[in-house]
Order: structure tokens, then sequence, then C-alpha cells
């Protein structure tokens, strides 16, 4: 980090017998410096706008003996090549997910930091070349295709500098382009929460780096634009009976969804993320032949894609959702469970390293695959109405399922917590349209322990 001084002290100009004999001194701290010049005009001016910067109050480098504003200006680069490295220095240490909701929070501003957009392509063009390839670190060694490379030399042409993010009106452009989907319609909240922090972070990097002397976002007066809530609509969630036909509906269609009616059940009934049942391992059930039994799950196996991962696999193991790494959260399952795991793995035995669900050839279980199952599923479980409906529109509606029938049944919202991963805090928001239908049973409850002593 540079070292700043506000002790300048200025000498005369001195004219010396050498090629350029006007020599400029000046004392920052108490370090000398020095620069010669052609002519006494151009030492006059320098050491004017060195004055000027002095008088003004601006700290002085000691290294350089520049003013803050004139090193700021020698060091500043453009914001395309800022957020570049950004993204280099944020890669190694994120997974694949995260590389990508970086990726696609950087691909959402840039287009804001341009001198003109003057020949600048198609927006989705735009954002399929800056997410894909300008901010993928591990497409840098690879030759893009022509339109990709086209549209990435044009951003290199007019990306704005990165000290001109100081003026508050463009950056305030930035936020709102965050806050929009490339169909112009208002983005989820998460989304903009989520793009808007990556946004902040890069622009710390950017101060910490002394492009900018301080986060404009700090001076800004933005609010995001109303958004719904992240509360769970019931009208996706399946009832107890509803449930049960999909997942009947999944062992009946064929031997693909026979392989997969226990995955959707760990959704239903222990509240599992898809994530999570990916990497269960027959090691982590205990499957007695009567009542409870108990699944731990410590491993989660997101989905990133090939070109977002290390290892070139499409899924990371990974621990927990926002828990330590080695974290374990145990989750007592109903007998109605307890069968289809018994039951599934007698029939398909497990995967090399112990999973409980894999593929066909052993690999494993693929978003795509237990997608068109489900879909086959509602088509044959639900009416028509329900089908056209958002009722249980994606097989996470399991999970939510679970945790309101946990909720409904009079568990307490601690221990529903605990057993789906998250904080109470979360379950409050998230689930509070589920949390209110508990007020009649709760007033009667009151009702009667007021009763008695009345």
């Amino acid at each position: 980090m540079s070292e700043w001084s506000y002790e300048v002290r200025f000498w005369a100009i001195r004219k010396r017998n050498a090629r350029q004999p006007f020599q400029l001194r000046w004392m920052v701290g108490t370090r000398e410096h020095a620069k010669s010049f052609l002519t006494q005009g151009l030492a006059d001016s320098h050491r004017s706008e060195l004055m000027t910067a002095a008088r003004k109050g601006e700290p002085f480098e000691i290294d350089s003996g520049l003013p803050k504003s004139m090193v700021a200006k020698t060091r500043d680069i453009s914001w395309y090549e800022h957020a570049r490295a950004y993204i280099e220095m944020k890669w190694d240490d994120s997974p694949g997910n995260t590389r990508q909701t970086l990726a696609e929070a950087m691909a959402t501003v840039t287009p804001a930091f341009v001198k003109d957009t003057k020949g600048m392509p198609e927006a989705r063009v735009v954002r399929r070349a800056l997410y894909g390839w300008a901010f993928n670190k591990n497409r840098w060694d690879v030759e893009p295709p022509t339109e990709v490379a086209q549209v990435l030399n044009w951003f290199e042409r007019k990306s704005l500098p990165t000290s001109a993010l100081s003026d508050r009106l463009l950056v305030k452009n930035a936020l709102r382009a965050l806050s929009k989907r490339l169909d112009g319609a208002t983005a989820a909240p998460g989304t903009i929460s989520r793009k808007r922090a990556i946004f902040y972070n890069s622009l710390e990097f950017a101060v910490d780096a002394e492009l900018l002397s301080d986060n404009p976002l700090d001076r800004i007066k933005w609010k995001a634009p109303e958004q719904v809530t992240e509360e769970v609509d019931p009208a996706c969630v399946p009832n107890p009976t509803q449930a049960a036909k999909l997942l009947a509906a999944v062992r009946e269609q064929s031997k693909r969804g026979r392989r997969l009616a226990a995955f959707f059940g760990c959704m239903y009934y222990a509240a599992a993320r898809p994530a999570e049942v990916i990497g269960l391992r027959a090691s982590d059930c205990d499957l007695p032949r009567r009542g409870w039994g108990v699944i731990r799950l410590h491993d989660t196996r997101p989905r990133s894609g090939t070109a977002w991962t290390d290892s070139g696999e499409a899924h990371e193991k990974r621990g927990l959702k926002h828990r330590p790494r080695k974290e374990v959260r145990p989750v007592p399952i109903p007998p109605e469970l307890v069968a289809l795991l018994r039951w599934h793995l007698t029939a398909y035995g497990t995967a090399p390293d112990g999973r409980v669900f894999q593929t066909l050839r052993g690999g494993l279980v693929q978003d795509t695959g237990y997608g068109e199952v489900w879909a086959e599923a509602r088509s044959r479980a639900l009416t028509p109405a329900e089908f056209e409906s958002r009722l249980a529109k994606r097989p996470y509606d399991l999970r939510h399922a679970a945790v309101s029938t946990w909720l409904s049944s009079g568990v307490e919202p601690q221990l529903v917590a605990a057993r789906a991963g998250h904080s109470v805090a979360v379950l409050f928001r998230v689930y509070a349209k589920f949390l209110k239908d508990g007020d009649d049973a709760a007033n009667a409850k009151i009702s009667a322990r007021l009763d008695r002593h009345t």
C-alpha cells in the first residue's frame, strides 16, 4: 500500500547545463523529488499543478511525489480490465455456482460503463459474450468464436476508465441495469441483492487498488424496485394427498421413474434439497425394519456446468448450504421414507462411491433427467386445472411441502428450521403464510389455558 503525506515543500525552478535544463524540485514528507523539462514554461506549468493540489489539501504519495488525483490517472485502467481482474481475484476460492453468479453480475453492469453505444451488439449477444467468455476465467486461454471476439474487442475499445465511476449518475445507471432482466422485466429480489453485493465488492476492490478514492455506492441513495416477498406461495405447495399421488405417479411411469421414487421421497419426507439427495450415501442412512429412521446430510452436489468447474465435471462436491464444510444435518425420517429407501437399495444397490442414487450408468442424477420424470408425474397425478396451475411445478416444491406439513402438524419452528437446514429467521420469513395458518389452533390453546383460571 502507498504511503501518503500532506507535508509538501517546493523549491524554485533551477537551470542546469543538461538536455532538459529546467529542473523542478519538491519534497514530500522527508523524500526529495525532481523532474526536468525542456522549457521554463513546461516546468512552471507542472509546478503550478502540484501547488494547486497541495493548496486543495490533497495527500501526496511519498514514493512518486504526486498528489492523489495524479496518481489515480497514472494507474487508471478501463472498467472492463478491472472487472476481469476482479473475477481473477475471486476465481480460485469460489465454487462453480459462485463463479457463475460473479460472471452474471459483471456481465450485467459492464454495458453501463462505455463511452458510447455506437456499434454495440444486441443485448443477448453482449450478455452471452461477457458472461460466457469475458468473465469465465476457464475460457481465457481458449480462442472464442468470431462473433464473441468482436463483442469483446468492442468492449476493450469502448470501456470507460474505472476512475469515471466516481460519477454517481453513472453508477446509478449500473444499479438500474442490475435490477432488470434481459427482457426488461424487474429481476427477482434475491438476484438484485446478489448482483448489488458483487458490484459493491468490485468497487471496494477498485478502492484497494487505488483506482477510486472511495466506494461511490456509499454516497448513493438508491432503493431497489418494489418486489414480491420471499414467502413461499401456498398455491405451489402440494398437500399430503396430492404429494402421495405425485410420488405414486413417479413410481408407475417408467423404469427411470421407479429409480427416482425414493429420490423424490427424500425431498418430501425429509425436506432435503435436490443437491443434498444427489450426494446421499447408504452409510448416511439408518433404516430400521420398523419405525422411524434417520438420514445424515453432509454433502451437496450442485450442478454448475463443466465450463465453471476446475475438474471439468458438471457437479461439484461441497458441504451443506450456508454451513461449515464438515457440518452434518441429521433428519429423522418417517416409516414411509424408510420403506422407500430400503426398497431402492435392495433393487438398485449403490454407486461405486456408496451413493444411494445413480443413473443407469452409475453417474450422478441429473436435474434434466429428474425434471422430465417430475413433469410426466404432474401430468398423470393432477387434474387438468391443477396441471395448468403452479401447483408442484418444480420438484423443489416437495421440500416446501415437507416444511409446511411439519409446521401445520404443530412441530416447533426451531426444530423445523434445524431439520430443514436453515435459520429460524429464514423459516419465519419464507414460510410466513404457513405459520399464520396456525393462529386458530394457537388461539384455542391460549383460550383453554385462560379458561382454567376463570
